[in-house]
């Protein structure tokens, strides 16, 4: 069974108009995107079908500090449900809230998926997920099999010392739904996020890690880039076709 690979349209930094035809061009036919307001899921299917491409998840926002936030989600629940998605990519908070509220809202946002066959995947960042650890303890204490983690390789190393993305993601193996592929340098709090294959990620066995258990994707490139930098739409691009280049070249993607 082969990986899916995705890519992320904010890897295009400010030259997403030209991200589609240019994903086109290097044969990558899968992308996350945000999710569409529901009167605009049409003509997003009509835009990417137009250049070949598939929509693989949708990120949308997740108050899950908000009194509403479970029938405030249901409208994203529908809309990645007509796009065709099983992922959608979150990033949620607790803050200073009961925790205990806050896994319950997330489990009945889990209920609703559930119907759907979607799982609402949080990201790799703070407060519920920024590491194997933490992340543990939110599963175990959500318990619902369509609330999930998106293993972020590169912000496990962003938010805490001493870790490896391998080390990481053994911890939570059992409850990864998406993965963004993220190279860094390492450096904690270090906005430092190359091309896929010039950092210090071991991509291979992360690969090898999520086979193993029967987990081929969607794996998303999220290609944030690095502070400072100035890159136009051709060096955007060229991290981009880099970064495919590598996969292909480590043997994970065809």
């Amino acid at each position: 069974m082969g990986n899916i690979i995705a890519c992320n349209l904010g890897s295009y930094r400010q030259f997403r108009a030209g991200a589609y035809q240019h994903l086109a061009q290097i044969g990558l036919t899968n992308v996350e995107i945000g999710a569409p307001a529901p009167e605009d899921v049409d003509k997003v299917l009509a835009e990417l079908k137009s250049h070949g491409l598939t929509a693989t998840s949708v990120a949308a926002p997740c108050d899950v500090q908000d009194a509403n936030a479970v029938t405030d989600f249901q409208t994203t629940l529908d809309v990645a449900n007509q796009v065709g998605v099983q992922v959608i990519f979150v990033s949620v908070h607790a803050g200073e809230h009961d925790r205990n509220v806050i896994y319950e809202r997330l489990r009945q946002i889990g209920e609703n998926a559930a119907p759907l066959g979607i799982k609402v995947c949080l990201e790799t960042h703070l407060d519920l997920a920024h590491n194997g650890d933490v992340a543990l303890e939110t599963m175990r204490s959500v318990n619902h099999p369509n609330i999930c983690i998106n293993f972020d390789t590169g912000n496990v190393y962003f938010y805490n010392h001493n870790v490896t993305a391998v080390g990481e993601l053994q911890k939570i193996i059992n409850h990864v739904g998406a993965v963004h592929l993220k190279d860094t340098n390492g450096g904690y709090r270090t906005w430092h996020f190359p091309a896929l294959g010039e950092g210090v990620v071991d991509f291979k066995a992360v690969f090898q890690t999520l086979n193993d258990t029967g987990f081929y994707g969607p794996f998303t490139m999220e290609l944030e880039g690095i502070e400072g930098e100035e890159l136009d739409e051709t060096g955007a691009q060229n991290r981009v076709a880099k970064s495919v280049d590598y996969l292909k070249n480590i043997g994970v993607m065809d």
